[in-house]
């Protein structure tokens, strides 16, 4: 059986070395060039391509009439995405001779769209995955090919739950791809209705608003913290990036004053914030926004932010 195959980030080149290894002939591997504007904390699937000798196409945009036309001239029996971050037009998924397949990851059909693992740390989920579908003109809304849950524990981060759907998604493919190579593509119905779309995020998404309830507050915390930009907030004409907090004990929350208004708070050498529903987040770890991963001391940030104990 051959392949092309539309790749970028880890789960790109886990998911690529899982074809390789189950012996799928990938004639041709499309992949991004780096962003210089982006923070690259992910492996290349152009170094993969260049390792096993596989021609590479880079695209940074749409893609065009001349990739389409080479595509098809190829003729392969699959076209596979996975996490390439554009949408493949209609022209190019009709290029494959049995399917068109991408690799998402949630449990489809809950988080159909952009950044599924962040959306789904940030609405305090238990679980996720990753989910094997047709490719079809609307996003992540082809039949179901394949499978993985994997749990979100309560501490974690949006990376924690990334890397355990990159693992998701190389056993979902690992497992369907024996039938794939017989030419045989299971299918269960995918139920938008039942599931939910969001768009992209922001880095001013990540702006903390104190009023909310404190898991609320944690929850984002956890969804964006680094590599991702990290949740923020403003105080004494600063600003101040949370790459990690907790959920605060409630001995240690009990020493923040019962009339202190919420926010950040010095509580001896610790920074604790009140949240609107008397709940408490306690920072283990601050940056000033102009110094991203140098930790500031309690003292430090009480002297920037005019914080008082």
């Amino acid at each position: 059986m051959k392949a092309v195959v539309f790749a970028y980030h880890n789960v790109g080149v886990r998911c690529l070395k899982t074809l390789l290894a189950r012996g799928m002939q990938v004639q041709l591997i499309v992949t991004h060039p780096d962003s210089p504007t982006e923070t690259i904390w992910f492996d290349s699937v152009a170094n993969v391509a260049a390792e096993v000798g596989i021609p590479v196409v880079y695209v940074d945009e749409a893609v065009d009439d001349a990739l389409i036309a080479r595509v098809a001239a190829l003729a392969p029996d699959y076209l596979f995405s996975f996490y390439f971050r554009r949408m493949l037009p209609g022209p190019l998924l009709a290029a494959a001779r049995i399917a068109a397949l991408n690799l998402h990851g949630s449990l489809l059909p809950k988080y159909r769209g952009r950044v599924p693992v962040n959306w789904a740390v940030l609405h305090g989920e238990a679980e996720t995955g990753a989910s094997l579908h047709l490719m079809e003109a609307k996003p992540d809304a082809g039949d179901l090919v394949a499978q993985q849950a994997v749990p979100i524990l309560p501490d974690d981060t949006a990376k924690d739950v990334f890397d355990k759907v990159t693992v998701a998604a190389e056993i979902a493919l690992w497992a369907v791809l024996p039938q794939l190579l017989r030419g045989q593509v299971p299918r269960s119905p995918n139920d938008l209705m039942a599931g939910s779309y969001f768009g992209g995020r922001k880095p001013e998404d990540g702006r903390i608003d104190w009023a909310q309830p404190a898991q609320t507050i944690y929850n984002l915390i956890r969804a964006v913290a680094p590599p991702y930009p990290g949740a923020f907030f403003d105080q004494g004409g600063q600003r101040f990036i949370v790459p990690r907090a907790r959920l605060a004990r409630p001995e240690l929350a009990a020493q923040i004053a019962a009339s202190a208004p919420v926010g950040p708070h010095l509580v001896g050498e610790q920074i604790l914030a009140l949240a609107g529903d008397g709940g408490a987040i306690h920072i283990l770890e601050l940056w000033a926004a102009d110094r991203p991963g140098q930790p500031l001391s309690a003292q430090q940030f009480s002297s920037l932010a005019g914080t008082q104990p």
